[in-house]
């Protein structure tokens, strides 16, 4: 009946003490929901559906079951929701205002919080609504300074606070705050500190530590150290190393020694967005644990990748792209640019040959480094996120197609080797017929003709589809060079030398100041 459809909605918060663990109902939501079931059974209130968000802070709204709770609610699937306290419903203000006071209203949703008396249908209770709204975000409010305070308390005393440890390391089991090595990581993290001394690229090295079977790091938290562990930048189909994974293993100061922490802060407590924070409000505590990495060698790789991606030669900032930038008219290298006033710095290119010789010899093509930069890491992770589009046959399904393609090839030359064996064995029979007579001379060259004839037309069928899978298997090996060279810049933020000397032969500078890009590895799916 149309008004008296109620759902349960039921919280636990993060800081709730009787909470058992993640994933289970503990007391405080089995007692809510017996509680909101009286009350709705006691005001002949029809249940339709409980929701249940464990775990969840209510400053925020994106919390599971609530929004399917409000998308529920814009369907009409019901016409009350119940909670124990308008805070288990939201803590914050905002939140109170747009869903209490504006959405429910015109959706004809009443809300009711049992224990603190909070009754949309009420317009006399709406002003100690918003009074609780303010209580319980000023709560919040204090809660996170207190939790913040406690923090960097802990951080200061070279106690480790976050959830998941660095590949390589593991948490103590005598004490959860303090790092000790896990040896198996550990060696493979000094074996990335080595190969790249030795003159390997980040993504050159990624791909040895895949071909040797070696499990990612997600994967190996996941499975082998068996954490509940989630990384927002890799997808759930990776399985092999990434360009991004060895240079944050290659910059993380934590191998030698050291704790860092407090390197990200959030906007603020009602906002779950972050900012990096600079170096001089990190917190740094040396000699809190056993290095993976000597001091030394950790500086000799930092000014290693300095070196890298330094120009060559003048060795000025941004040489990133030094002997691969060229005019898209008279091919010829181009030339720096700087600012003509202020500090004078590199700012870009422009062709050589109009810079020297005049428009007469090239029109004035130039770029600036920036938008250089931009477009070049552009296109470099749109070669590498092409593997996941279906169009151009991601990788796990490409080779379901080419095995597929390549077990019909097989079949179909296995088929008509086995129809020409057959008609062998029928040019043996009429031959014994024929020297036993009982076929005439004539009768036995028109039917040798006809399986000659039939052997032929079978045959050059075969070689025909032989042709076409060495073609496939030509086409899989290039498709299989180009996802080796682009599979690890699908995240990537930055470019790098190394990046640009492993992927690109040249760059040309077309007249408008776009770019043309000529890969050393072409996507032969790619139109």
């Amino acid at each position: 009946m149309k008004g008296n459809r109620a759902v349960l909605y039921l919280r636990l918060s993060k800081e709730d003490a009787d909470k058992v663990s993640k994933g289970d109902d503990s007391a405080s939501i089995i007692n809510q929901r017996l509680l909101l079931t009286d009350y709705a059974l006691a005001h002949e209130f029809k249940i339709i559906k409980v929701y249940s968000d464990d775990d969840e802070s209510g400053l925020y709204d994106d919390r599971p079951e609530f929004e399917k709770m409000m998308i529920d609610a814009k369907m009409d699937e019901f016409d009350i929701i119940i909670a124990k306290t308008q805070s288990r419903f939201s803590r914050n203000m905002e939140h109170i205002e747009k869903y209490l006071h504006h959405d429910l209203p015109n959706l004809g949703i009443r809300f009711i919080g049992v224990v603190d008396g909070v009754d949309t249908d009420n317009e006399d209770n709406k002003k100690s609504r918003q009074i609780n709204g303010l209580v319980n975000e000023w709560y919040c409010e204090d809660l996170s300074k207190n939790i913040r305070s406690a923090f960097k308390v802990k951080m200061k005393n070279g106690q480790f606070l976050g959830s998941s440890c660095p590949y390589g390391y593991k948490k103590d089991p005598d004490n959860h705050n303090h790092l000790i090595i896990d040896e198996y990581a550990a060696k493979v993290v000094r074996r990335i500190y080595k190969l790249y001394l030795s003159g390997y690229g980040k993504a050159k090295i990624g791909s040895i530590l895949s071909s040797d079977g070696i499990v990612i790091p997600t994967l190996y938290k996941r499975n082998v150290l068996g954490e509940n562990y989630y990384n927002c930048k890799s997808l759930d189909t990776t399985k092999n190393w990434s360009y991004q994974t060895i240079h944050t293993i290659l910059n993380n100061e934590t191998y030698t020694g050291n704790l860092i922490q407090n390197k990200v802060n959030t906007l603020s407590y009602k906002d779950k967005k972050k900012k990096i924070l600079p170096r001089e409000k990190w917190i740094i505590v040396k000699n809190t644990h056993e290095p993976i990495v000597e001091p030394e060698v950790f500086r000799m790789v930092q000014n290693l990748q300095k070196a890298r991606t330094r120009s060559v030669g003048s060795m000025e900032e941004n040489g990133i792209f030094v002997g691969m930038i060229y005019c898209a008219d008279c091919r010829h290298a181009m030339s720096r640019k700087y600012a003509r006033r202020g500090e004078r710095g590199f700012i870009g290119y422009v062709c050589k040959t109009y810079k020297t010789q005049g428009k007469q010899f090239c029109e004035s093509h130039s770029i600036d480094i920036e938008d250089l930069k931009e477009a070049v890491l552009y296109s470099i992770k749109d070669e590498a996120r092409s593997i996941l589009k279906p169009e151009d046959i991601d990788e796990l399904k490409k080779m379901e197609v080419y095995d597929e393609s390549k077990n019909c090839y097989e079949k179909q030359i296995a088929d008509i080797q086995k129809r020409i064996e057959k008609i062998e064995k029928f040019k043996r029979k009429t031959y014994n017929n024929y020297m036993e007579d009982l076929i005439s001379k004539e009768e036995y060259i028109e039917y040798t003709s006809e399986y000659d004839n039939e052997i032929k037309e079978l045959q050059l069928q075969q070689s025909t589809i032989q042709n076409k899978s060495e073609l496939q298997q030509e086409l899989d090996n290039q498709y299989d060079e180009w996802v080796e060279a682009f599979r690890d810049y699908i995240n990537v933020t930055e470019l790098t030398r190394d990046m640009i000397l492993e992927l690109i032969d040249r760059i040309e500078v077309n007249g408008d100041s776009s770019i043309t890009i000529f890969y050393k590895f072409e996507n032969p799916y790619k139109s």
